[in-house]
């Protein structure tokens, strides 16, 4: 029987489709990449050039100091303060890998295969780490925590190797399901498919992704990891530590992996090598997704994508709601502080308490917002405002436990306190993402003398002269304020910077930078470094 238009057109209106994007920005010695969900920025990652120390990456390092009275010992990776390995993150298998390590050093150990690797027993779960591990000793180990402030990186010789559907254990021979693969059916195929084609000695942790997903695929994503391994051990040949034998994947490539899914409606970016790096990516991972990487030719896609702005909004001290609530937040060393105030919200007629809940509810969603936002992690403290009705706590207890739900990061919630503060632990694996959000003076740049606007051209002028009989570059690129660089840019063929270009005779290129203070300016080269002089 045809079902009638109307009824097609009621269930369609309850379908809510959610647009997912990743905007990655390209800059001279650095990647930013921002994760949408429809428009709204939820996740912010940086990537510099030579980053060390970053989790996942895997070093050969040397016992410094063991410290019985901490049941831990300081390693030594190269970086300039000694790393912290404890001996909980020693990891059950630790004898098997130390084994595997010295005998790879010695050159006794010729193959990465471990069929036929004789493994050692666990060590002792409650056991004391000067029983296994020593002073001078070379120790193969895998950043958990990132520097963070005045610490150190913290370790752990319990190696593990993530892809996109799979994560590879070696020395193990358990097989681990996500537990957010409810169906039964599918628990079953993909603990029996694992037994199958995992290799011998080695464990399998099989992510939420990898539900419904074909053999071919799993297999390939175990083979790559698999590969992994064995440069691990080609790596291991022949050095001295401390050094990283194997680094974890650049940050794109890592957000691409951990973030994106079949609902992805649009991957940008701004660099043509980058685009052509992910579309191989693609390839691999999701080839039916190909086509949504799309290249655009432009110098900040965060202006274009208006994620510029709300980085502005979102990273200050005070983070303001359409509503007219706020957030007050602060940092500290050891915690974070966060105020919800109503603001000039209107409440209309429904009395103080009905007010508070709902202005409580429509923050506890933007708190956990800014929480991946900008990566906060340890204790957070969250003062609501007051509400006395239990049945009202309970329910933003509940708010806040589901918008936190899909968090990556390990958290705990615990229900209001008696004085209406909900109090957060969530993982903390690097360093909370700091961008200030305050500009300098635009008249005196911060420094209280005053400088003649209406000179700044001239300035620029004689700057960009200097620059041309000194150094005679081919091109040049002049990052400056947004308003100064639409003056300069005004017109075709008659603008500022065409009139320049003719002058000097050189390739001038004028790039506005939300980050440069009104007066503020700078000179590149063509492969991006800065022109002083």
């Amino acid at each position: 029987m045809k079902q009638p238009r109307w009824l097609f057109c009621g269930l369609l209106t309850k379908i809510r489709f959610v647009n997912l994007e990743l905007v990655i920005n390209a800059k001279a010695n650095e990647v930013d990449i921002a994760y949408l969900k429809d428009k709204v920025l939820t996740e912010l990652h940086k990537e510099k050039g030579n980053q060390d120390f970053a989790v996942g990456d895997i070093y050969l390092g040397k016992v410094h100091r063991v410290i019985p009275s901490l049941n831990a010992a300081f390693v030594d990776v190269g970086y300039e303060k000694d790393a912290f390995l404890h001996y909980l993150d020693l990891g059950p298998q630790y004898k098997s890998l130390n084994k595997f390590v010295k005998r790879t050093l010695s050159g006794k150990q010729n193959t990465a295969d471990l069929k036929d690797f004789p493994l050692e027993e666990d060590i002792d779960k409650h056991g004391k780490i000067n029983d296994v591990v020593s002073g001078s000793q070379h120790i193969l180990v895998q950043v958990a925590k990132e520097p963070i402030s005045s610490k150190g990186p913290r370790l752990t010789s319990e190696i593990t190797l993530a892809g996109r559907y799979l994560v590879l254990v070696p020395y193990g021979d358990k097989i681990s399901l996500s537990a957010r693969i409810k169906n039964g059916e599918e628990r079953t195929r993909l603990r029996r498919l694992m037994q199958s084609i995992k290799p011998k000695n080695f464990g399998v942790i099989v992510r939420t992704v990898a539900e419904n997903k074909k053999v071919a695929e799993l297999d390939a994503d175990l083979r790559d990891l698999y590969n992994r391994w064995e440069r691990i051990h080609k790596n291991l040949n022949n050095i001295k530590p401390p050094k990283r034998v194997l680094g974890e994947l650049n940050k794109t490539s890592t957000v691409l992996r951990d973030l994106l899914s079949a609902n992805f409606t649009s991957i940008h970016v701004n660099d043509n090598d980058l685009a052509e790096e992910i579309k191989d990516y693609m390839r691999k991972v999701a080839p039916q997704q190909e086509k949504i990487v799309k290249f655009h030719k432009k110098d900040d896609l965060f202006d274009t994508f208006g994620i510029n702005r709300q980085i502005k909004a979102s990273f200050g001290k005070q983070v303001n709601l359409k509503s007219g609530a706020y957030l007050i937040i602060e940092h500290t060393e050891a915690m974070h502080v966060i105020d919800v105030n109503s603001g000039s919200r209107k409440g209309g007629e429904r009395g103080q308490e009905q007010n508070a809940l709902e202005t409580n509810l429509e923050c506890a969603e933007e708190i956990a917002r800014v929480l991946r936002l900008r990566d906060m992690g340890g204790i957070i403290a969250v003062d609501f405002i007051d509400m006395h009705q239990r049945s009202h706590q309970k329910m933003l207890y509940e708010k806040l436990c589901k918008e936190l739900k899909n968090d990556k990061a390990k958290h705990n919630v615990l229900p209001p306190s008696r004085f209406g503060v909900v109090e957060i632990t969530r993982q903390r694996v690097r360093e909370v993402t700091d961008i200030s959000t305050e500009e300098k003076c635009p008249c005196c740049d911060g420094t209280g003398d005053v400088q003649a606007s209406v000179l700044l051209t001239d300035k620029i002028e004689n700057h960009l002269r200097y620059i041309r009989e000194e150094f005679k570059p081919g091109k040049v690129l002049l990052k400056t304020h947004p308003f100064v660089a639409a003056y300069l840019k005004a017109g075709i063929i008659s603008s500022v910077r065409s009139k320049w270009a003719r002058k000097f005779g050189v390739g001038l290129k004028v790039q506005a930078d939300a980050d440069y203070s009104y007066l503020q300016y700078k000179f590149y080269d063509a492969k991006g470094e800065v022109i002083d002089g």
